[in-house]
């Protein structure tokens, strides 16, 4: 679903003819495939965890306690529950959630401009419009898509449930404009945009909530008088589409015994408290709440933190690393993943955190590190990854792979494959070209 207003779910955009149809069984009517002929295949949604700004893997899953002072930084490793994996003391929830983990440590590609990267990370393409630093360019029908608007068209099949949701949508360092493209579905066409919630989870969302005095019995009636208005089922697909806008608009925003699909406040508090009251966590959350309730593929592109700039920490690193980023990440992250491995949903759930790349291996004047796309790292866990696993590794400095370097279109390409997605699979461009689902190959030493 699109929903125009970067800061509002408002139950009008909802309902907008077409905007909802982010699930294949169109496609399937339609007679195309959905790609589902990958060897892997075991994961049925993805929790993508995007951490704007660039996350430093020196300071996180990629240390080097050997490398000089101005390289290593003050903080030390830590054994987690899994034997040779050391992750940053200020990850402890996360090192007792390492057997769930594989730490993918070379991810690589020579360009360190923020709107480049995003925008290459999550399409595993180059942007057709040249992107450099501070570039921000709206949405274009040119572009390629977003991962979760590949998995709305190529894989989600459940009717009245949207396909991909992102919370919130993509942003540079809390900018108000949306990154260009990156973040929806480009040339796929409007039904693959993702419902976008801009707003604050924590909060009542505008929109999805029945009106005041409006019971659910009530709401339950006027949808049965639809229905008779409607009469027989119209043959135009464009009302077809509109029909089902309307109907998922509905069963979103009804109360049922679980809650709706984005009621927080049916969830224990003491859950609430385990991914932590902040933003960040009860974005996890959420996540979880609508993967449960069948979403395929959840964004958390998040960069609204309360004391640092996002993850784009060219100064104060380490400040900023210990007093809120990597708290933050440890509580929400650690929370996720014993939460869906206790519901019995973690081997059909496939969660990766990265962010656009990595930062330098050198702290500069400023106590910072700056943008660094020669090497950065990826956690993934769930759908069939093989936990406690490290792939790939840098050297001394983590400033370049030294073995299995992969690029942003492989790791693409092995969400596609955990998915059941062929990289191979070909969609068609706004000019009707066909094109590989992604250029790259999955990194298979991951599952």
């Amino acid at each position: 679903m699109t929903i125009s207003h970067p800061s509002r779910v408002s139950r009008r955009a909802m309902l907008q003819a077409g905007t909802m149809s982010l699930f294949s069984g169109a496609a399937l009517a339609r007679g195309e495939s959905t790609g589902v002929t990958s060897l892997a295949g075991r994961a049925k949604n993805c929790i993508l965890v995007y951490l704007l700004g660039g996350p430093p893997h020196q300071d996180m899953c990629d240390l080097k306690p050997q490398a000089p002072a101005e390289v290593r930084g003050p903080f030390t490793g830590i054994d987690s529950n899994v034997p040779g994996l050391t992750l940053c003391e200020h990850l402890p929830r996360l090192a007792q959630q390492a057997d769930k983990l594989a730490v993918l440590r070379s991810l690589t590609f020579p360009n360190h401009d923020h709107p480049y990267m995003i925008y290459h990370t999550l399409t595993g393409r180059i942007s057709p419009v040249p992107l450099g630093a501070n570039t921000v360019l709206p949405p274009s029908r040119s572009d390629y898509p977003h991962m979760g608007a590949v998995v709305a068209k190529f894989k989600h099949t459940a009717p009245h449930i949207p396909a991909y949701v992102a919370i919130p949508e993509v942003q540079v360092r809390m900018a108000p404009a949306l990154v260009s493209g990156g973040g929806r579905s480009g040339f796929l066409g409007p039904r693959f945009d993702p419902l976008a919630i801009n707003d604050d989870p924590r909060q009542p969302l505008p929109g999805l909530d029945l009106p005041q005095g409006v019971s659910a019995s009530r709401s339950q009636q006027r949808q049965q008088l639809l229905a008779i208005l409607d009469g027989q089922p119209p043959q135009s697909l464009r009302t077809r589409e509109y029909l089902t806008s309307r109907e998922t608009a509905f069963q979103m925003s009804r109360t049922s015994a679980g809650g709706s699909l984005t009621d927080l406040e049916a969830e224990p508090a003491a859950l609430r408290d385990a991914y932590g009251r902040d933003r960040f966590g009860q974005s996890l959350l959420l996540a979880r709440r609508m993967v449960e309730r069948g979403v395929s593929f959840v964004g958390v592109h998040f960069n609204h933190m309360t004391k640092c700039d996002g993850w784009d920490t060219h100064k104060n690193n380490f400040g900023c690393l210990k007093d809120e980023l990597l708290p933050t990440l440890d509580r929400g992250l650690a929370a996720l993943l014993a939460d869906l491995a206790q519901r019995g949903m973690l081997d059909e759930t496939l969660v990766v955190t990265m962010g656009e790349f990595g930062r330098t291996p050198k702290v500069n004047s400023n106590g910072g590190r700056d943008h660094w796309g020669h090497c950065g790292s990826v956690l993934f866990a769930g759908g069939g990854v093989r936990g406690g696993n490290i792939v790939g590794a840098s050297d001394k400095i983590g400033a370049y792979p030294t073995q299995r370097p992969t690029s942003p279109p492989d790791v693409v390409a092995t969400i596609y494959h955990a998915l059941g997605l062929n990289p191979q699979q070909l969609m068609y461009d706004a000019q009707g070209r066909p094109l590989p689902l992604s250029t790259g190959a999955a990194v298979r030493e991951l599952f």
